[in-house]
């Protein structure tokens, strides 16, 4: 008759130790990093030295292999999408090769404007406007031009400001504010802009963020944020 000896028994602990130690073959990871073939180890070892007298059932090795296929899957499954992760920051990188230097009209209530070029923004009316203007703040709080929009229905209505103050003197170039006004239902309200900036620099995100333009105005904003790409 068969019998299962010591030696057996410690050969399996032996074993089963040096598996969980990570120290099989070439592997020097810890056992909080056991993968597939140390799972495939442990599973060739516990047929090794299970008991003659009481084999394993078959059917929890098949569950066992069916553990094994399932870790496997999920390894392959992590590999592919760090590979898909890689290809995604290389594409957002060349995105953001072509942003620089550009225009682009962002969420912003003030922008760089050069004033011999003038500039065109809109403003963002959520209802019909009976009295819409856009005042032209310059860097001291002063402002410097009001324009009147006259009447608006629900919409984004696009202003043109030629760079000029209201006596129609030609501005400094620089940082101007633009502060858009509706008058809703007979209630004055302030009104959301959108302005052109222009794209200096872009810095990439990390894992999970995307990345972020820099202006020219100093500004950054997430390239989320932007509601058109211009020249």
């Amino acid at each position: 008759m068969t019998t299962v000896t010591n030696d057996t028994t410690s050969d399996y602990l032996k074993s089963l130790q040096t598996v969980t130690s990570g120290k099989t073959g070439d592997s020097t990871t810890g056992a909080s990093s056991l993968g597939k073939d140390s799972f495939l180890q442990l599973l060739v070892t516990q047929m090794q030295n299970q008991n003659p007298l009481d084999p394993q059932d078959n059917s929890e090795f098949v569950a066992q292999l069916a553990q094994f296929s399932s870790l496997e899957t999920m390894q392959n499954l992590s590999t592919s999408v760090d590979a898909i992760g890689g290809m995604y920051q290389s594409s957002q990188a060349l995105q953001a090769s072509s942003l620089v230097g550009h225009s682009v009209i962002v969420d912003s209530g003030s922008t760089n404007v050069d004033t011999t070029k003038g500039m065109t923004g809109q403003a963002v009316v959520p209802s019909t406007s009976t009295v819409t203007t856009v005042q032209v703040v310059d860097s001291t709080g002063t402002t410097v031009r009001t324009l009147d929009l006259g009447e608006q229905k629900a919409g984004n209505a696009s202003f043109t400001w030629d760079g000029k103050d209201d006596s129609g003197e030609t501005l400094a170039s620089g940082n101007y504010s633009f502060i858009a006004k509706g008058s809703l239902d007979g209630t004055a309200t302030g009104l959301t802009t959108y302005l052109p900036a222009t794209v200096s620099s872009v810095t990439m995100g990390s894992a999970g963020t995307s990345m972020t333009l820099n202006l020219a105005d100093g500004t950054n904003l997430a390239l989320s944020k932007v509601q058109q790409i211009g020249i």
